[in-house]
This record gives structure tokens, sequence and C-alpha cells, in this order.
């Protein structure tokens, strides 16, 4: 290091007036943006990030970036290299715990962070913790298992039981899905599309029927579920630029929320259709109804199935019982 040059993590281990001068610089180009009011909200206040790989993972760095301080994450998962097209790892990161990871992250670009780090996921054992002293809850957790699902019905059960707005999303081809849960003033997990017990009852495609409205998915994701949905080795494609927007949608809408103030509970974006050119828009919309007829009769089925897989709501609470 040369005389001229800043060490500048040297000068941020100087007590809390080095501390308040870092984060004052760090966040310095938010002014104007940014209002006071919701910047001493991010300072102050903690976010869960229940699932760092895709979505969730894109969420940490621009939330560390505008200036969130304390967070709980929680991952059990490793990286793989097929996680590399569109997450934030790299080669050196693979086998790595994806919330250990982010938490690197973190305090790589602010070490006066605080983060948590459960390697163990979102579990009975830990879900209180979790969520006992966030304010807001990001859910990235994974949709593709089982035991994915029950993770996830597990963490909304108890967003609605502390009150907590939880924010999710949806990769679709090129579009996010971003789904706001108020639980401040929605009182059931998912606002009741998905039960207590479905996790345990239907499969991943019916509980993606229930979660993400039709009119949501997108013309290129309604063919490659036509084309796919019968595949037991079936993976959902999902991209760089999807996952990334995610993070855009999701940060500011933890500003506002810390903020006090109200969000869309629902924002699609649609990355392919912004920028096709008009005509190739117009097709694409006239090709939905088709793909969408061609899907019904197996969204048919599924929804019979379901119906006959439901078991009354007292039956399963008693089977339930210890």
């Amino acid at each position: 290091m040369t005389n001229g040059d800043r060490d500048p993590l040297s000068e941020t281990a100087q007590g809390p007036a080095a501390k308040a001068g870092f984060y004052a610089e760090l966040t310095a180009r938010n002014a104007g943006v940014v209002p006071g009011a919701d910047q001493w909200a991010l300072r102050t206040a903690t976010v869960l990030v229940a699932g760092c790989g895709s979505i969730g993972g894109a969420a940490v760095e621009p939330l560390t970036r505008l200036g969130l301080q304390k967070f709980v994450l929680a991952d059990p998962g490793t990286y793989e290299l097929n996680n590399l097209n569109r997450q934030s790892a790299t080669v050196a990161d693979l086998d790595r715990n994806k919330a250990s990871l982010a938490g690197d992250r973190v305090r790589a670009i602010n070490p006066h962070a605080s983060v948590e780090v459960f390697t163990e996921g979102v579990t009975p054992q830990t879900v209180e913790k979790l969520t006992a002293s966030c304010q807001v809850i990001i859910d990235g957790v994974d949709v593709t298992t089982p035991e994915g699902w029950r993770a996830k019905l597990l963490l909304h059960r108890h967003a609605v039981r502390r009150r907590l707005p939880l924010i999710t999303g949806w990769d679709m081809a090129g579009t996010q899905y971003v789904r706001c849960y108020d639980y401040r003033h929605i009182r059931e997990p998912f606002a009741g599309a998905i039960g207590p017990h479905d996790a345990d009852r239907h499969d991943m495609w019916e509980l993606l029927r229930r979660a993400v409205p039709l009119r949501h998915v997108p013309t290129d994701m309604l063919a490659e579920i036509r084309a796919n949905h019968a595949r037991t080795d079936y993976s959902f494609p999902q991209v760089a630029y999807t996952a990334m927007a995610f993070g855009v949608i999701s940060s500011h809408m933890v500003v506002r929320l810390l903020a006090g103030q109200r969000v869309r509970p629902e924002v699609r974006l649609d990355v392919h259709q912004k920028t096709r050119p008009l005509g190739e828009q117009w097709r694409t919309r006239a090709r939905w109804p088709v793909e969408l007829g061609a899907l019904l009769p197996e969204l048919l089925r599924l929804a019979r199935r379901a119906g006959a897989d439901r078991t009354p709501p007292a039956a399963a609470d008693r089977d339930a019982a210890p």
C-alpha cells in the first residue's frame, strides 16, 4: 500500500464515531431517493431472509447497499454448479452453505453489519429464533421439494402469529411475480390459498397452481409447463435477470414497509415482454389463451385429484393430534 492509499477497513474499527461516519459515507448517495426517516429505519431494523439462493440471495446485496445493517439469514443448502447461472456465487464457493456465504457478502460490504446465520434453514427448532427479532421477512425458500414446501408453510404460519409482512417471489421464465403477504392484516398463511396440511397432500404442481394465479403465468412458461409437467426429473428454468428482478423489487418493498408505508400486494415484471418489439408483444399475448387451453386438461385433472385427496379439516386436525 502506498502512502497515499487509505485502508477503509482500518478506519472502521475506531469506535462508534467511526462506525457512524462509515455508515453516513456508505449511504450518502441514497440521499434524495431514500428519505432520512427511511434510512434510519433501514439502519435500525432487522430483516429475515429465509432461503438465500436464487430470489432470497438476490435481495441480500441491494438491501446491504441500501443500508440495512441487521440480517437473519437461513438456508440449509449448499451451492451447486447449476446455481451459478443466477445466484451470487463463484466456482470457489461450490459446496459452501448459501446463508453463510450471504453473510460473508454482507460483511464484505459493511463490516459493522450484524448477521445471524442459521445453516439449518427453517425448521420447527429454528423458526421461533428466526422470526423473533425481525420486522420483515423475505421468503426465498425452495418450492421444488415437499420439504421446502413444509418449511415455507411453517415460515408463513409464524409470520401470521407474529403479524409480520412477508415478501416472496416466483421465477417464471422471464417473469418475476412478487407477492407481499402483509400478515399484520392477513390472518391465514398464503391468504388461505394453501392449507396447513396441503404440502403433505398435494404435489408441487398443485401447490404452485394455488400460490400463483394463472393470469400471472407468462405465455412462455405455460408452454414450458405443458411440455414438461409429466417429467419426474423436471427442474424449473431460472435465469439471472429474473432472479435479480426480485432483488430490485423486494428491496424497495422492504424500505417502504420498514418506513410504515404500504406496498402493492402483487407486482409482476415480465422482462421478456418489456424488451420485445410491439408486434411480437401482441403475438405473444395472442398465444396465451392458446397455450392455456392446451394446458387446461392437465389443470382440470390436477384440480379433480386435489379435491379427491382433500381430507376434511376436522378429520385432519384429529389425525394430527397427539
